[in-house]
């Protein structure tokens, strides 16, 4: 493809880059990227894929805007309270680019169609906030080998990795399995800093670009925390895991599962 003289205008700050160039931003225009989630993460993800000119942009969320979203999840507004997530994160992507095909689906990510779902696209970014969903998306983007980022926020402290599967460290190698019942609150219990997401988000957004142009060093094999009352990051090295349940040298999983969800019940939270 030959970029048009607007596309010329919009992305010349792309272009004048080396790492970049025409080159890379007709490569941007012909990718692919799955959002798994249209809240905090995903928000911000969003916008600056579709800044970027990412020309396809996938978008999984079941649910609705609720006023208690808009402290954080940027790309809805006030008006788009009561709508469909995936509807009004569609507006707003096509509004900040024409050039950005956005694909919806209006359901939640279950192992019943997450892998005919993601086998479509060339990066993932998990912006979900529950683990079950975030065990889903490793394990199935290492059956697809579907390259993604994970990240989870939660009052002031976020955390991200890349994972490229099958060869570098997945989330099952760090975390094995979902935390037992009534040890970790969500954040509609604990609170977040609502800055906090837009700062993790746009960090998986740059993952997902330096993946798509090939160009940095990724996160793999990395584990990235942020702080956002000290402003303090911090890389934590972390190798694959040999007896990991997934990718390890004697894999337990071999299919798809929904795990149940196990954040706190106030009520009973131990935490």
């Amino acid at each position: 493809m030959s970029l048009t003289e607007q596309q010329m205008e919009r992305y010349s700050r792309h272009i004048i880059l080396q790492q970049v160039g025409g080159a890379g931003q007709e490569k941007l225009l012909a990718s692919k990227v799955l959002l798994v989630g249209a809240g905090g993460l995903g928000s911000p993800a969003g916008v600056y894929l579709a800044a970027a000119g990412v020309g396809t942009i996938g978008i999984v969320d079941g649910d609705r805007v609720d006023l208690s979203n808009l402290q954080r999840q940027i790309i809805h507004h006030t008006p788009d309270v009561g709508e469909d997530k995936v509807v009004s994160a569609k507006r707003k992507i096509r509004t900040i680019n024409p050039d950005t095909k956005v694909i919806t689906y209006d359901r939640r990510a279950v192992a019943d169609n997450i892998r005919e779902i993601i086998r479509e696209y060339d990066f993932v970014i998990d912006g979900t906030d529950n683990f079950p969903a975030k065990f889903l998306i490793n394990d199935a983007c290492y059956f697809e080998k579907i390259p993604f980022s994970h990240a989870g926020i939660l009052q002031f402290d976020g955390q991200m990795i890349t994972v490229l599967p099958g060869q570098t460290t997945c989330y099952r190698c760090i975390f094995g399995a979902p935390p037992p019942a009534n040890t970790v609150p969500s954040c509609s219990q604990a609170g977040v800093l609502g800055v906090l997401a837009g700062v993790v988000g746009s960090l998986q957004a740059t993952e997902a670009i330096k993946y798509l142009l090939g160009i940095g060093e990724l996160l793999t094999g990395t584990l990235l925390t942020y702080n956002a009352l000290t402003l303090e990051f911090r890389k934590v090295r972390l190798n694959r895991n040999p007896d990991c349940p997934l990718c390890g040298e004697a894999p337990q999983i071999t299919e798809l599962k929904d795990e149940e969800q196990t954040v706190c019940d106030l009520k009973d939270c131990k935490c």
